[in-house]
């Protein structure tokens, strides 16, 4: 019970001042939680899917929450951000790069760009400032209050490269208890993962937050290719991050200082050559996980450094608020890798494998330098009739320099430069927009919202070296467009436990630029994409509080979709337009108190996406069994669905808990599932990656001692070691990535007030 209590007055704690932060009240909210608690009825979830606090229950978006024992059961096993993965409707996420550059797809859409300045449809936002950046959507998360997932256009109030959706990280903040927690686990393969934090008031009105991470893994698959043999050649890391904030607290006036900064120094994924039996979807029969047959594993790494600050100041007048966020963000990486997967080569007598490798492919890709600036000034209205509003502008400036490497493998010295590209990207775009909220009568309002959009880059591409050959190039590509975005939602109150909401939107993505031409001459640029997306749904509460389904349809069409052609031929990627691609589906997201001791959530979601142009046609590896019609070599992709976007995702989680001496005995159980994906834009039987069920189990006792509460456990994820393909390279050979085998551990946690 005491544990039970404190849980309480925690998370009203933590309400309190996520409020202070985001100048808006919530005690009429908080009340609410207290009552609920009280009557082991389901908690109130509260987001800032319109950029304040609200229950997400009467929010007219689509959203889902991750917090708590969900969170930090997925996040478990020293996860990276892919965690997320198949547990809320219409989300997945991928990477060929591993622990970094993570590529977002929400209600299936999204960006199979592998090259570093890539432009996402799925924003994500960390403490209100837009990563935009791939590398920095990697940012490892730990002492994270709740992750939010917003479905559809979000172009309004967030502003660029959200046509898709927005995954929105709210870290903890500091408060004036002193308060903090520390955990320590160790598992498979010999990995450890330590994270804490530590904070509390400086002085009466200014108090801090300093939280850690630290993880380690061994590297753990052997090289067994002739003649570079390694034993733990790959597969390992070291992740080092840390946030420092400040928090000021005046009687009109608060200040939020955040500093963070990390550290990875790692090996990429494990590309493995021809691990795909043609004609099938299977991988080969002596299959391996913790095997490569590499010809430059030794050359392999992965180092990631990136640091950033933010500045928020809210100023509470009579009847508005004044926000200001001031954002600054750097990245930098290296990452080399044996791309083909295999050793030698067709044009090495008698030295290749396994199976065929038509050359050899190590090459890397590099940030030497990335500066984001964003800034953010908006005016909210506080009044207590009928009609509020909010009005703001934002700039964005970021500097760009990317570097491509091609290596020889067996040249002399090994692995000599044969290949050099420096590309530099700067991007400039401001905004002015504005939200109307109007209360019709006590059961009606509506929401209308309107933002303008101006977006330009300026993009550069030298090639110095060139490993097929070509002479030096030096192109240019300026492109620039402008938009105005809106949407339109109405939210219904049936009676007290039932809303009805409907929602139209409209966005933009920006033109993009690609230009990776180490092995092509071209750089291509994509015309910017438009969404329009019509949903509706329903948000209930039943069973007295001990239920909790909310579910929605919804319809987009999408003009001009920034496609990217990745592959095929060669080791480099096109941008294409679609003419259109429509999308379709439902999404259910529910939760429920079985009992007094067992709580469980149920989600599912289906997407159906098609691409309709009759003329966009790609070039298809002929050594596939292509499903596609082929004319003059190209596959035609009318009709395809979009590559990583699953028909069906579901998540089924159950909690039990259980009062035993003097604390608390738990397990925690979830099982998530997509459907099959394609992996590029043309269908193949063998690169069609097979559904995937992965299952999860955390089991603990947890205690409360004086002003501590204890908690061990032991955790497994992805219980039935399921392995299979995840992604895949095709301009060489079968090449696959596969998903991460089972890893079991334990875990030692203590929570200080």
């Amino acid at each position: 019970m005491k544990a039970m209590k404190r849980s309480t007055l925690a998370t009203l704690i933590n309400a309190t001042l996520f409020s202070a932060v985001a100048g808006t009240s919530i005690s009429a909210l908080a009340a609410e939680q207290e009552t609920t608690a009280k009557k082991n009825q389901l908690e109130v979830i509260q987001v800032t899917a319109r950029k304040r606090v609200e229950n997400a229950q009467e929010v007219p978006v689509a959203v889902s929450a991750l917090q708590g024992d969900s969170l930090d059961a997925y996040s478990s096993a020293g996860m990276d951000i892919r965690f997320m993965n198949a547990k809320i409707p219409s989300l997945s996420i991928e990477s060929s790069f591993g622990r970094s550059f993570p590529r977002f797809y929400v209600r299936g859409l999204g960006n199979t760009d592998f090259d570093l300045n890539a432009s996402q449809p799925v924003s994500l936002v960390v403490d209100e400032i837009v990563q935009e950046n791939a590398i920095l959507k990697g940012f490892p998360v730990f002492d994270v209050a709740r992750v939010e997932v917003l479905r559809g256009p979000q172009g309004t109030l967030f502003g660029r490269n959200t046509p898709a959706g927005l995954v929105k990280f709210d870290t903890v903040k500091p408060s004036q208890e002193f308060e903090g927690y520390g955990s320590v686990s160790y598992g498979s393969r010999g990995a450890v993962d330590f994270e804490g934090a530590v904070g509390g008031s400086l002085t009466d009105r200014l108090s801090t937050r300093v939280s850690v991470l630290w993880q380690d893994k061994d590297d753990y698959i052997d090289n067994r290719a002739p003649g570079f043999e390694q034993k733990d050649a790959l597969g390992g890391y070291t992740e080092q991050a840390a946030r420092i904030q400040f928090l000021y607290e005046g009687d009109d006036f608060t200040g939020l200082f955040n500093y963070h900064v990390r550290d990875l120094d790692g090996s990429p994924i494990a590309f493995r050559a021809n691990t795909i039996k043609p004609g099938t979807n299977d991988l080969v029969d002596d299959f391996e996980n913790d095997v490569v047959y590499h010809d430059a594993a030794s050359r392999a790494t992965q180092q990631v450094e990136s640091q950033g600050a933010s500045l928020k100041l809210e100023w509470d007048l009579a009847n508005h608020t004044v926000t200001s966020i001031s954002g600054w963000e750097s990245a930098e990486i290296y990452s080399r890798a044996d791309i083909d997967g295999g050793y030698g080569a067709v044009y090495i007598p008698d030295y290749m494998g396994p199976g065929l490798i038509p050359f050899s492919s190590e090459s890397a890709d590099g940030i030497p330098d990335q500066d984001q600036y964003t800034q953010e000034l908006r005016l909210s209205s506080n009044f207590a009739g009928d009609v509020n509003y909010q009005v703001g502008v934002f700039y964005f400036d970021e500097a760009l320099t990317i570097e491509n490497f091609s290596y020889d493998t067996f040249s002399a010295p090994a692995g000599a430069l044969n290949g050099f590209v420096s590309q530099q990207q700067d991007t400039k775009a401001w905004a002015v927009f504005g939200s109307v909220d109007y209360t019709i009568t006590d059961d009606l309002k509506v929401t209308a919202g309107l933002r303008y959009s101006d977006d330009e880059k300026e993009f550069s591409a030298n090639r110095t070296l060139s490993p097929i050959g070509g002479a030096a190039t030096y192109i240019e590509k300026n492109v620039s467009d402008d938009h105005v975005s809106w949407d339109l939602s109405a939210n219904y109150k049936i009676n007290d436990d039932v809303n009805w909401y409907g929602r139209i939107a409209n966005s933009f993505r920006a033109p993009s630029i690609q230009g990776r031409i180490l092995f092509g001459d071209e750089v291509t640029v994509a015309d910017s994409e438009t969404v329009t997306s019509f949903e509706t749904g329903i948000k209930s509460d039943v069973l007295d509080g001990q239920g909790r389904v909310n579910a929605t349809v919804f319809y987009y069409t999408m003009d001009d979709q920034q496609l990217t052609a990745v592959g095929g031929g060669a080791n480099f990627n096109r941008l294409l337009n679609a003419d259109k691609t429509t999308g379709y589906g439902f999404e259910i997201d529910s939760e429920w108190v079985l009992t007094d001791e067992l709580n469980a959530t149920f989600n599912l979601s289906y997407n159906k996406t098609e691409l309709k142009d009759d003329t966009l046609s790609i070039a298809a590896p002929s050594r596939l069994e292509l499903l596609d019609p082929i004319i003059n070599g190209q596959a035609m992709l009318d009709g395809n669905s979009l590559p990583h976007a699953p028909e069906w995702i579901s998540n089924i989680t159950l909690r039990y808990t259980k009062e035993l001496a003097e604390g608390e005995f738990f397990t925690y159980a979830d099982v998530s599932y997509r459907s099959e994906i394609d992996f590029f834009l043309y269908e193949s039987v063998e690169f069609e990656g097979k559904p995937l069920t992965e299952v999860g189990l955390r089991a603990g006792y947890a205690w409360a001692q004086g002003d501590y509460e204890y908690e061990v456990s032991a955790f497994v994820r992805n219980l039935f070691d399921e392995q299979q393909a995840i992604g895949g390279v095709d301009f060489n050979n079968n090449t696959a990535m596969v998903n991460e085998e089972r890893y079991i551990g334990a875990e030692f946690k203590v929570n200080f007030f």
